[in-house]
């Protein structure tokens, strides 16, 4: 007990929300200190890591043959332990360059992962953690964090719905008494959005684009039910079929018709959670709702498809880009807490 308290004074507890496309960290005491792309850039040649984070996001599709940009996780997992480790101790040693006492002793990590994780993928994580430099590691479900990240009372004997969509996964979860009752997750997402527009414009206006393009499409003219942003224009550029670049103009209402096959599949995910939620739990659902986080989740027009899909109250929290990053911050501060909520 004394060397743990001991501990707790002169190291940095460390939070990460270990994002298919961005990694989140969070120090006890000092709130988010590192927010970046989760992305590597390395030479094939050599085998030495050229990039991380933000910097490596830039060169995506424009690096020469022996450079190769990578997403070290697929889906909310690691794809690439090696990459995913390198990652890690990347942004750990860039939030312990700038804390105090840092050298004393290896950080307490507690690491967001989907709630359909599989022991494989636990024991990657908890590896890649470890080998990063963590002292101890804990594993907390994405939607648990993001619920207490909303600021949701999950300590309480009541149903809370929270729907987490982040980039490569959909966690829809009912949380009562620190505990998940129902966790339901897809690998369907964000990421799939930007694909789904790539080749919607690939089949319907024979042009090439790039994810980045994608991603800024689905940000400007996306969304999931039909509003004004149905008749909004936007010029783009790619490359057509003969190789040749090429610009075409695209209507917001081709978008939402780009994602209608992943919307719908979320929306089908929240249904079925609700149908399988105990009739107690469902009735305190109806009286507060759905509540909505992640990155994900700010597609244009997702609460209302969901308010008319569902009949439900649906609401964003507060800080939807980071609830998970802040629900791991606020279990840094309640031991506790993390012990309730972890995996492990």
């Amino acid at each position: 007990m004394f060397s743990d308290k001991v501990f707790g004074l002169i190291s940095n507890d460390i939070g990460i929300d270990l994002g298919t496309a961005n990694t989140i960290v969070f120090v006890r005491g000092k709130g988010i200190v590192l927010s970046e792309p989760s992305i590597v850039s390395i030479d094939r040649k050599t085998g030495k890591i050229i990039a991380v984070g933000t910097e490596a996001k830039h060169m995506i599709g424009k690096t020469p043959e022996h450079i190769e940009v990578i997403r070290p996780l697929k889906d909310g997992v690691i794809a690439d332990f090696d990459v995913t480790q390198a990652m890690l101790k990347y942004f750990i040693k860039k939030v312990h360059s700038n804390l105090t006492f840092s050298f004393f002793a290896k950080p307490r990590i507690i690491v967001g992962v989907p709630s359909g994780i599989t022991t494989v993928e636990k024991r990657a994580v908890i590896d890649a953690a470890r080998q990063a430099g963590a002292r101890e590691i804990y594993l907390v479900a994405e939607p648990m964090a993001a619920a207490i990240g909303a600021g949701l009372p999950i300590k309480e004997p009541g149903g809370n719905m929270i729907v987490d969509i982040g980039g490569g996964t959909s966690e829809i979860a009912v949380i009562s008494l620190s505990g998940l009752v129902l966790s339901y997750s897809i690998r369907t997402a964000g990421d799939e959005m930007n694909e789904a527009i790539v080749q919607y414009l690939k089949r319907k206006h024979q042009i090439l684009i790039g994810e980045q393009t994608a991603e800024k499409i689905k940000i400007e003219l996306g969304s999931a039910y039909p509003t004004e942003r149905d008749e909004q224009e936007m010029e783009i550029r790619g490359r057509d079929m003969t190789g040749m670049p090429r610009g075409v103009t695209i209507k917001g209402a081709e978008i939402r018709e780009a994602l209608e096959d992943v919307i719908a599949a979320i929306v089908n995910a929240v249904r079925t959670a609700l149908e399988k939620t105990p009739p107690e739990l469902a009735a305190d659902i109806v009286e507060r709702g759905i509540v909505l986080a992640g990155g994900g989740s700010l597609i244009y027009g997702l609460d209302q498809r969901l308010r008319e899909e569902t009949d439900l109250p649906v609401s964003y929290c507060e800080n939807p880009l980071t609830a998970v990053a802040h629900g791991i911050g606020e279990a840094l501060e309640d031991f506790d807490l993390i012990k309730r909520v972890s995996f492990v």
